[in-house]
């Protein structure tokens, strides 16, 4: 088969021959129709990420059709059109991940290929409503947004939530799903454009996050604090988060893309009785949640691009360069 193979560190993705897969007990074989990229990918060609280990195929997200099954997987799986759950192995803790925790594509070869092999419970049948790049779109960022907002941060209808960074694929995902439960939601970014573009999607407004001030701006324009928000910048630009929210409000964060958090007001926290949490991708009930909200109300991920499979390199500099709005797919199979 083809795949976009890691040979080292800030190598270029190559298109190459590698040996098919195939399903051992429990697995299936699935042929990927599309993947799309996460920041994981770009960090893990720049060498940043933990447990690097080369040759690998990175990607986590993808969706296709199952082709072969192992001993003792269900038979009658073969043929159907899936996605594929990315996060294995999360352990017996809801509250948090186990030391075996692992996401598709490191260790495990990932979906930037055209066959992938996964363990039979982590795909799930294609959304009916959503094309193969759609669906592509959904998984790691689906499951990353759904948690934040719903299981850690317990956003209800009617509450007003702050997303920053709106462009990427976890910030759009936790704006559609807290429309569609109907929350209020505000959006920050630098960019005027991504500003109206989330406003398109249901958006009541924004600020750009390179304004002096903007968080009291951003108060007063939304008719007061917020009583979730949700991050994935962290850096010392978190500051300004305690004074956006609301008193007793939940600040979640999934990323930490602008660095350590340097400073923050300990009377803020404690006075505001705030609630500040962490949280990384979602356990395989999160996950089966997020695809019930997504088929409920025929939410569609934001696709910024669509790039062919030999073009994955393009792909990974254009995700590097960080000015997609939406996720950035590559359609594997012609």
């Amino acid at each position: 088969m083809q795949a976009l193979q890691l040979n080292g560190i800030n190598e270029p993705l190559h298109l190459q021959e590698v040996d098919t897969p195939s399903p051992g007990p429990g697995e299936v074989l699935v042929e990927i129709h599309a993947a799309a990229l996460n920041h994981r990918d770009v960090w893990i060609q720049k060498g940043q990420y933990a447990g690097l280990r080369y040759p690998c195929i990175v990607g986590s997200d993808g969706a296709g059709i199952i082709t072969a099954v192992g001993p003792g997987a269900d038979a009658s799986l073969r043929g159907q059109s899936v996605l594929i759950n990315p996060g294995h192995n999360w352990g017996d803790n809801p509250a948090a991940q186990a030391r075996g925790f692992t996401i598709l594509g490191l260790p495990e070869q990932g979906t930037f290929a055209q066959y992938v092999r996964v363990a039979a419970h982590y795909v799930w049948p294609l959304p009916a409503h959503l094309s193969f790049e759609q669906a592509a779109a959904l998984p790691l960022g689906g499951v990353t947004a759904y948690r934040a907002a719903f299981t850690r941060a317990k956003l209800q209808a009617g509450e007003r939530v702050l997303i920053t960074g709106i462009g990427g694929g976890v910030a759009l995902l936790v704006l559609q799903m807290a429309v569609a439960v109907g929350a209020e939601v505000w959006v920050t970014s630098g960019s005027a454009e991504k500003l109206e573009r989330a406003r398109q999607l249901g958006a009541k407004g924004g600020a750009n996050y390179n304004d002096e001030k903007w968080a009291a701006a951003l108060v007063k324009q939304a008719g007061g604090p917020f009583d979730v928000i949700i991050d994935s910048a962290a850096g010392p630009g978190f500051e300004a988060l305690l004074d956006a929210a609301a008193s007793g409000g939940r600040i979640v964060f999934y990323g930490g893309t602008q660095g350590a958090i340097t400073q923050l007001s300990p009377a803020k926290i404690f006075w505001k009785q705030l609630n500040i949490m962490g949280s990384t991708m979602g356990t395989e009930q999160d996950f089966a949640d997020m695809i019930r909200l997504v088929e409920q109300h025929k939410l569609v991920p934001v696709v910024d691009q669509v790039f062919a499979f030999a073009d994955g390199e393009a792909a990974m500099q254009r995700m590097a360069e960080g000015q997609q709005f939406g996720k950035i797919v590559l359609k594997i199979k012609k």
